[in-house]
């Protein structure tokens, strides 16, 4: 899985909506949008607290095994 698979499917086993990941991180939703759709990525910092909010590190939050 990639990226963008990870993140969405993390989100909708923590039940998030894209707004509320985006509220967590201090965002808009549409970030959050485009980074699911592989438009984007996060930066770096944010890559952190996404693997803080979903307790995974950043290679399984990459798709890297």
């Amino acid at each position: 899985m990639n990226f963008a698979e990870n993140l969405k499917k993390l989100r909708k086993d923590f039940r998030y909506t894209q707004k509320d990941l985006a509220e967590k991180l201090k965002l808009n939703q549409s970030n959050i949008s485009d980074w699911e759709n592989g438009i984007s990525r996060p930066d770096y910092e944010n890559l952190i607290k996404l693997a803080d909010i979903f307790d995974v590190s950043i290679d399984e939050l990459l798709g890297r095994e």
